[in-house]
């Protein structure tokens, strides 16, 4: 699907705001209420509009250490890198796994209450699959931490 410039404006303003009503969202983007939501309808149905999300403050929450693991696999395996999916998918402090080029395999985000919960997490990790190397890296200052892709 190819978007235009009001196309653009309304993912724009969505990344920033979805709950923004449809009023103000078409008086923004210069169109009326019925063609906004059906370019975001379409936007949706293409699949370029993945989900719509409520965005949570870890802090508030009792998870504010962020930690960044690096893992080295043990094997290099179909079935190894199943089960290792498999097992990062069902633990919920982890909310990003990523399979990465250069000297590490993954890369992991998860969020913790502290370096407890971290250990705890640690453990979850290594009983469920068995990695080559695993070490952590624990966010200090968060500087810049957006959703909003550039458009």
């Amino acid at each position: 699907m190819g978007q235009d410039e009001i196309d653009r404006k309304i993912l724009r303003q969505l990344q920033r705001d979805c709950n923004v009503s449809l009023d103000t969202l078409g008086h923004d983007v210069g169109l009326s209420r019925n063609a906004c939501w059906r370019r975001i309808k379409q936007m949706q149905e293409a699949g370029l509009i993945r989900k719509r999300v409520a965005l949570l403050e870890a802090q508030k929450l009792d998870l504010g250490l962020t930690v960044y693991i690096q893992v080295r696999a043990e094997k290099h395996t179909a079935t190894w890198s199943e089960a290792f999916a498999r097992a990062m998918r069902a633990i919920p402090e982890i909310t990003g796994v990523f399979r990465m080029s250069g000297d590490l395999d993954y890369l992991i985000r998860a969020h913790v209450s502290d370096m407890t919960g971290y250990d705890r997490l640690y453990q979850k990790m290594i009983a469920d699959v068995s990695m080559a190397d695993v070490s952590a890296s624990f966010v200090m200052e968060s500087i810049k931490d957006t959703t909003e892709l550039p458009l």
